[in-house]
């Protein structure tokens, strides 16, 4: 697998760009006449404030509070950075708290507290209490963490759940379930060395020895040594409840025989020695961020037969807090429990042992660009798993109903299953897709516009996410400036700048231009100056020789005349087949519009052409097709001569055969809106429409533009179809991130 990149000026500026910050908020109710200003506020909000003051479980129904959960914090042990104080833990906080949206749909907020004192810390959380649904401590130093949850458990009659300490531990006992599956061991059999004695280390003991691991058999060590009855020096009561009656002093001796070793240490505490004194089959996993106690490859160097996980992604089976505590939550808050148990913490660590030992989606292999199946090398389920959000949450919430913890207890669990599928936003995976299709395919990516700032940034993260090399079309000093002016200086040597004096093939350019367009108005010089100066039509004999494998530009210039200067070089005219279709991505849905870039105003048998290319796109992205000849009549009415072409496309498809659902003409609510399908029973769209085809490039451009500037629409596109060689045309109006994911369809050879 690929590893990529980050550096501070790239992490500064997704922080930054396009608002400060990582989530806003907004409203779940219109909010635009006085009538809904009455009903949100005054008077209208008095009726639910006095229901709620007479029964308090109405607050789950006429608040967010069922689906709130606040991510509070001190900073006094952020990642793995120390004490930064609570105002330098929010960048953490807010990222955490995106991570319950994307994951788990949970709302979320992050509260950072100004003080180290636990008693003023306790205090404030349990004054927010009537507020959420769940509280998530995170990143507060030991052993005040364990005081702070402790107390809040008790106070509160919300779950209190520290995932520094419990978030670990669950995804630690879900690998374990699983290495001693392979290992046909019994946890009750295992001698369990813990290294690393904080938040973690104790939740992952304590949790095992729920699960059954023997106190006798679990010896923890932390930098004094193994912490045994009667030592008192580095101690208190937490590390006490672990103490063991043992001759072994230090984690050199307590490795001898192991069967497990658990690391929440630092890099390099475990040896190559210590490993080979562990027992057979041994499961390492060393857990330290952001070096592990031992890599895989010196572990397994000694001992092949080692299962080993690390918190690291760049290695096989992460156990990475994202699997637990996104889903933990949203069981434990969609039955409006008073607590997160042991028995719900089990339950979730067995539901994702199970789920790894099932078949792996082909999307999830997609996404890792490898076959992943149940092993030694996948014990734990991946973080993508689009699986997890119908499996992990109905499990917590059983074991929270069976230990008595649920106010409400869900009755229909396949329909809970079933609303839990329909929670995620379905764009999410594909756009996962394209990603993975991409890395896959290492293209070598022709930036046309090295002379934009914006294409820069776009073709440094391309290469540094692993997608594949960047080739940019500039000049080499202004490239260098440009990038430096960024804080991208260190870019300049890793992306590879491409003009007409470095190459050697210009005089084969040059040639191969001359007999394209030497009937066409253009003698020799005129052919030299486009192949020379014209960075789109150089970029292009580039890709048409095989010296790149796909290509973006269109940022700096208007689509028409980019697709002009393109048309030089490649076929990609209306004559030869091409289509542009964008993809509009809006609430959680997926549209396509086309024709978008190449056809002015297509007649029923373009139309027909242009619906076949999207639906090659559709597919191309992993949507089933789905097309809509759109326009301002449906079925005939009101009678038009403009709208009679979309009428007869339909039927020139009928005549093709094609093997996609279309329908048309019709407008666009009736084609989007199944409930308003439902008025034309004889319609053949067994769904919303996912193409929208339309009568002229001017108003596919109208529509789209429109979407994006009122509807916040995230806008791909147009997508190039039709053509024989990988190339997409960005707009003029692009962010870096538009061309990235332009570049990330070009490389994908979407269409």
């Amino acid at each position: 697998m690929a590893k990529t990149r980050v550096t501070a000026e790239e992490a500064l500026a997704f922080h930054l760009e396009p608002t400060p910050g990582k989530f806003e908020i907004k409203a779940s109710v219109p909010m635009t006449t006085q009538r809904d200003l009455s009903l949100a506020y005054s008077p209208g909000v008095a009726v639910p404030c006095e229901a709620i003051a007479a029964d308090p479980a109405t607050a789950y129904d006429y608040t967010n509070k069922g689906n709130l959960v606040a991510v509070i914090s001190n900073g006094t042990a952020v990642l793995g950075l120390g004490n930064l104080g609570a105002l330098g833990s929010k960048p953490v906080m807010e990222g955490k708290a995106v991570l319950f949206k994307r994951f788990a749909d949970v709302n979320s907020i992050d509260i950072e507290l100004d003080t180290e004192d636990p008693d003023e810390f306790i205090n404030a959380v349990k004054l927010m209490g009537p507020t959420f649904g769940g509280i998530n401590l995170e990143d507060i130093k030991a052993p005040e963490c364990f005081i702070i949850e402790q107390q809040l458990k008790e106070m509160m009659d919300i779950p209190v759940f520290h995932d520094d300490q419990h978030g670990t531990a669950v995804i630690c006992a879900a690998g374990l379930i699983n290495a001693l599956h392979i290992s046909g061991k019994k946890i009750e059999d295992c001698k369990i060395v813990l290294n690393g004695a904080g938040a973690a280390g104790i939740a992952c003991i304590e949790l095992l020895k729920s699960m059954g691991a023997k106190h006798d058999n679990c010896i923890t060590c932390d930098t004094k040594g193994v912490i045994y009855q009667g030592r008192t020096e580095g101690m208190n009561q937490w590390k006490s409840a672990h103490a063991v009656k043992t001759d072994l002093r230090t984690l050199e001796d307590a490795m001898k025989g192991a069967d497990v070793f658990l690391g929440v240490s630092a890099k390099g505490a475990v040896t190559t020695d210590m490993v080979a004194s562990m027992a057979d089959d041994p499961v390492i996993f060393a857990m330290a961020n952001p070096d592990p106690e031992i890599t895989p490859e010196e572990a397994h160097a000694v001992r092949a037969d080692a299962i080993v996980a690390t918190g690291r992604s760049d290695y096989p089976n992460q156990v990475n807090n994202v699997l637990g505590f996104p889903y933990l939550f949203r069981g434990a808050l969609d039955i409006h429990a008073r607590a997160i148990n042991d028995e719900m913490k089990i339950a979730c660590a067995e539901a994702l042992a199970e789920l790894a030992r099932e078949d792996v989606p082909d999307e999830v292999a997609m996404a890792y660009g490898q076959k992943l199946s149940f092993g030694r090398d996948y014990i734990i389920p991946t973080p993508f798993d689009p699986r997890l959000i119908h499996r992990i949450p109905p499990a917590v919430a059983r074991a929270g109903m069976d230990t008595g913890v649920a106010r409400r207890p869900i009755i229909d669990m396949d329909g809970y299953e079933d609303s839990l599928k329909s929670r995620m936003d379905p764009t999410v995976p594909i756009l996962r897709g394209l990603n993975a299709r991409a890395r896959n395919a290492q293209a070598r990516m022709i930036f046309a516009e090295g002379d934009d700032p914006r294409v820069l940034r776009a073709a440094v993260t391309y290469q540094r996410n692993g997608f594949g090399k960047a080739l940019v079309v500039g000049r080499e000093d202004d490239v260098k400036r440009k990038l430096e002016a960024a804080g991208l200086g260190d870019a300049v040597r890793e992306i590879e700048v491409v003009n007409a004096k470095n190459t050697r093939h210009l005089e084969t350019y040059t040639d191969f231009l001359y007999n394209r367009l030497q009937r066409k108005g253009f003698d020799r010089h005129d052919v030299f100056k486009l192949a020379a100066r014209d960075r789109h039509v150089f970029a292009s004999l580039m890709l048409q020789h095989g010296h790149g494998d796909a290509l973006v530009t269109g940022a700096t210039r208007k689509s028409a005349n980019v697709l002009q200067l393109v048309n030089h070089v490649i076929d990609a005219s209306t004559e030869n087949g091409a289509v542009g279709v964008t993809a509009l991505l809006h609430n959680g849905r997926i549209v396509l519009i086309a024709d978008t870039l190449v056809h002015e105003w297509p007649d029923e048998n373009d139309l027909a052409n242009i619906a076949e290319r999207a639906a090659g796109v559709a597919r191309d992205m992993g949507l089933e097709p789905r097309v809509a000849f759109v326009s301002f009549s449906t079925f005939g009415y009101p009678v038009s001569e403009r709208a009679e072409k979309m009428h007869v496309a339909p039927q020139v498809l009928d005549r093709r055969g094609v093997d996609f659902e279309y329908e048309g003409e019709m407008t666009v609510d009736v084609a989007l809106n199944p409930k308003i399908q439902e008025n034309y029973p004889f319609q053949r769209l067994t769904g919303p429409a996912n193409i929208l085809v339309v009568p002229a490039r001017h108003s596919a451009s109208i529509s789209t533009k429109l979407m994006q500037e009122m509807a916040d629409a995230t806008v791909i596109g147009p997508i190039l179809s039709g053509v024989d060689h990988s190339i997409q045309i960005c707009s003029t109006g692009s962010t870096a991130n538009d061309i990235l994911n332009m570049a990330v369809m070009a490389a994908a050879k979407i269409g």
